[in-house]
């Protein structure tokens, strides 16, 4: 059992599918934008799905339609929706599915701006998925905007996506009341083989005696 919930994101192959399962990992993402990096094909999601056992599965979209997702959610099973920071979710209609949306946080981010978002969207949002990584941004960085976060996930469920060593885990858990982590899968080595090192490091540090 893990301090807190992990969602493993953009994964690629089986290899990384079956560690994160057996780490116990909350839910197992995997890239439907077709055209961006880490797409995966559904078919390939499919055949993978079949060795799991444990995890929640989420379909990570980007700006696509109902009518798109709703096929992938018949089609895969999902438990979970994740849609971009650009889609309008009071226009959705959804098949019944956990809806996660993801807010890319820029460095000079309006914090008045980023709580009126979630505002806005809280009725049709479960989980806001706080993207820090995709601009770089790292826990030691956060400073000053600590506190807003503070608030942030105190009044939302937010999973945090951001860069951070290891070390600074129980620091995060201790700061913020984040409902998860968000971690990237990656390419494998060979076939079947990649190395689980730093990954493990993280693990070991949120793993409960």
């Amino acid at each position: 059992m893990l301090k807190t919930r992990i969602k493993a994101s953009q994964i690629t192959n089986l290899t990384d599918a079956r560690y994160f399962a057996a780490r116990e990992v909350e839910w197992l993402g995997f890239n439907l934008d077709a055209g961006t990096e880490n797409f995966i094909h559904p078919q390939n999601i499919k055949a993978i799905k079949e060795w799991l056992e444990g995890p929640k599965i989420v379909g990570e979209f980007g700006m696509q339609d109902s009518s798109e997702i709703n096929a992938a959610i018949d089609f895969l099973d999902l438990d979970v929706v994740q849609v971009g920071m650009y889609t309008e979710v009071d226009s959705l209609d959804l098949k019944e599915a956990t809806l996660i949306k993801e807010i890319v946080v820029e460095t000079e981010e309006d914090y008045y701006d980023l709580r009126s978002t979630l505002e806005s969207d809280s009725a049709n949002v479960d989980i806001f998925l706080l993207n820090y990584s995709k601009n770089n941004i790292s826990w030691s960085s956060v400073g000053s905007k600590l506190n807003a976060l503070k608030e942030l996930c105190n009044r939302f469920k937010i999973i945090l996506s951001i860069d951070f060593e290891a070390a600074q885990l129980n620091e995060i858990l201790e700061s913020v009341n984040i409902y998860g982590l968000s971690l990237k899968g990656g390419e494998e080595e060979k076939i079947g083989y990649k190395s689980f090192d730093q990954l493990d490091e993280i693990l070991d540090v949120l793993e409960i005696e």
